[in-house]
């Protein structure tokens, strides 16, 4: 059919064959003669009858600049119309359709457009089918994205759940927080203040006092309990990996990174990170630490796509952080974000009155591990626990109480095997030299230490924990205020706080 011919009697009578067929089909059927012109549209092509009409004759070009549709439409129509009288092979295509007004909504079709050959073998016709397809895509869409956050909660999963191994495996002491002495109970109160809080915590103290014990006090009392607690060792980890062990990576980002990973940021979202040993965080690092901490956003290794984590940050470590700052390794604005509310550990040698406590409960922990009879141990050794002075602390305690165990011969009492002591009897028994026979008896070091903190509680309870002036602590034991002041600190007293 040329352009501006008439349409002949046997036309229009093929044409309401047509229409008979298809008008009622709710699908899109259109018919075309073999250069792209239009024979015949169902109403569900086009709903306008003037439109249906004023297009037979005419091509996808003219439809689409009479509508001010797309020529791109056009285009790619026309071409597979092309294809498929060359071809004489059905093709099918997806199109899709942005509003006019411009609100971003898309409409998905699908269309196959399929030669009618007569029995010559050539094309007489094509015949077009569309089909829209938009609930389905939105479907697949809402699917995909679905199986991408199931896939991302089972990474997640897999990563905590090889966490939790790795924690089992480092046999990490899960135990409550023993002791009664003052030092102990001030820990408690700082921990019961601070944990309902969403502030930053930095626990200070010597190498194995128990700051992570304290750490898992504040999570448990946080309104954060039921998210996880990450810790992240920072001592153990090489320089080069601590980009990829905080924020993760992508599989390629690096060589090795055979897949991607989680970082402990996102394995801690919604809980809390427990940062040990924080000080031997590089510096370089410490400018991508601070900003996860102020705007709650980071960047896996290798992926440039911006993730947010909402975490509460606990820090420990057993150096002057402040000395740290001031010497230049450790960024300032950083030490800020972290010493929000510190929490210092005292050193076991300052709460002697704990040990006995502490000797128990890790008898009676050792004792199961082990799979042994609670063992008795006398008053005697418990002194010998006192007397030494714990460079190693808690953790040291707990394991010369399980080499005890281990050694110890059926039948006997418990034996306390202790670095460089003797027993209390062998420090407060004869010496061979001089004076042997004089009948004096010999204090032992640890009992005058303990004599003097004792000494120096009644005085600070009798005045009220007033150090100066007249009637004060220091009045009353002869010594200056500034010494005793630096006594009490040493010696890791603090004043109760009043319980309301």
């Amino acid at each position: 059919m040329r352009p501006g011919e008439k349409l002949t009697s046997d036309l229009i009578t093929e044409f309401e064959q047509y229409r008979r067929l298809f008008n009622n089909i709710p699908a899109e059927i259109g018919v075309f003669d073999p250069e792209g012109r239009f024979l015949f549209n169902t109403p569900s092509g086009i709903p306008d009858p003037e439109m249906r009409e004023w297009v037979l004759g005419k091509t996808h070009h003219d439809y689409c600049r009479k509508r001010n549709y797309p020529m791109a439409i056009a285009d790619k129509r026309q071409g597979v119309i092309e294809d498929c009288v060359t071809g004489k092979e059905a093709i099918t295509f997806e199109e899709v359709w942005t509003d006019k007004q411009g609100r971003g909504r898309h409409r998905h079709y699908v269309r196959t457009f399929s030669p009618v050959l007569d029995a010559a073998g050539n094309v007489t016709h094509v015949l077009a089918y569309g089909q829209e397809i938009t609930d389905l895509k939105t479907a697949e869409h809402e699917l995909r994205r679905a199986l991408a956050e199931v896939e991302t909660l089972k990474d997640r999963l897999q990563a905590e759940n090889l966490y939790l191994q790795e924690e089992i495996k480092t046999h990490h002491n899960f135990a409550e927080i023993v002791g009664r002495s003052i030092a102990i109970q001030n820990v408690l109160e700082a921990v019961e203040t601070v944990a309902p809080t969403e502030a930053n915590v930095v626990i200070t103290g010597e190498t194995g006092t128990g700051k992570e014990l304290v750490a898992r006090a504040v999570h448990a009392l946080s309104p954060r309990k039921d998210k996880p607690l990450i810790k992240v060792n920072c001592a153990s980890i090489p320089r080069e990996l601590f980009e990829s062990e905080f924020f993760g990576h992508v599989r390629g980002a690096f060589t090795g990174a055979i897949r991607d990973r989680v970082g402990r940021f996102q394995l801690a979202d919604g809980g809390t990170l427990f940062l040990d040993e924080v000080v031997e965080i590089p510096l370089e690092m410490q400018s991508k630490l601070l900003r996860v901490i102020q705007d709650g956003e980071y960047e896996r290794v290798g992926e440039g796509k911006t993730r947010t984590v909402d975490v509460r940050i606990i820090t420990a470590t057993n150096r002057d952080l402040k000395q740290e700052v001031e010497a230049g390794r450790f960024r300032q604005d950083l030490y800020y974000r972290f010493n929000v509310f510190p929490i210092e550990v005292a050193p076991l040698r300052h709460r002697r009155e704990d040990i006995p406590l502490l000797a128990r409960h890790y008898v009676e922990q050792a004792a199961r591990k082990l799979n042994r009879p609670m063992p008795h141990f006398t008053t005697a050794e418990v002194r010998r626990l006192q007397g030494y002075d714990w460079p190693g602390n808690v953790r040291e305690l707990q394991n010369v109480i399980e080499r005890a165990l281990i050694t110890q011969q059926p039948g006997r009492r418990l034996h306390f095997d202790l670095p460089g002591a003797g027993s209390l009897g062998q420090r407060r028994g004869k010496s061979n030299g001089p004076g042997a026979d004089s009948g004096e008896d010999v204090v032992p070091e640890f009992e005058m230490r303990r004599r003097e903190r004792e000494n120096l509680l009644a005085a600070l309870r009798q005045t009220n924990w007033r150090i100066y002036g007249p009637g004060g602590a220091a009045d009353l034991l002869g010594v200056k205020p500034t010494t005793l002041t630096s006594r009490v600190k040493k010696m890791g007293l603090e004043r109760p706080r009043p319980k309301w």
